[in-house]
């Protein structure tokens, strides 16, 4: 797993310099690691680099430049890095309407069971939230498949949003295998 590191990123006015430009690569590079399921579920992939600005946007936001909180961050965040074996991903559920996405995400729905939120608790009794982080395990052969060009398929076997992507934009997929390297 490429881990991010304390010396490896930067300090909050450096990073204060470069963010716009930072930010504009990382939104470009995210174009070829977003998939979208359906109406309301979208799939982003993370790899180094976006993982990398999620922690530099999360220290700026907190203005944090001591030593404890920012391994708080990276200690949060570097599990969202694939480590060779696996795709992470960040699942939006995205409902515009807050009573409309309250009666899809919570009322009487059965719960989704995944490897998902390894990082922290992500609901309650009242509420859940909209963002969750996923991990995807590849068997060996499926990773040696991938990179051969096997087809990627993805899908939501809920019964109350069941969608299916059974072909990934190539350009999506591309940037996805890499991650196996």
């Amino acid at each position: 797993m490429a881990v991010i590191s304390r010396d490896s990123l930067l300090s909050l006015e450096a990073y204060a310099k470069s963010r716009k430009d930072f930010r504009a690569r990382v939104i470009a590079h995210k174009k070829n690691r977003t998939l979208a399921l359906g109406g309301h579920v979208t799939l982003i992939f993370e790899d180094e680099l976006t993982v990398r600005y999620q922690i530099q946007e999360m220290l700026r936001i907190e203005k944090t430049f001591e030593e404890e909180g920012i391994q708080d961050e990276l200690d949060a965040y570097n599990p969202l890095v694939p480590d060779g074996t696996n795709l992470k991903a960040t699942m939006m559920i995205e409902y515009d309407d807050p009573a409309v996405r309250k009666r899809e995400l919570v009322d009487g729905f059965d719960r989704v069971y995944a490897i998902a939120d390894e990082d922290l608790e992500r609901e309650n009794a009242e509420k859940t939230s909209s963002v969750h982080f996923l991990r995807f395990e590849f068997a060996p052969a499926m990773i040696d498949g991938l990179k051969k060009g096997a087809a990627l398929a993805v899908g939501i076997d809920h019964p109350n949003y069941p969608v299916r992507v059974d072909e990934v934009a190539p350009n999506v997929q591309a940037a996805l295998v890499r991650d196996f390297s």
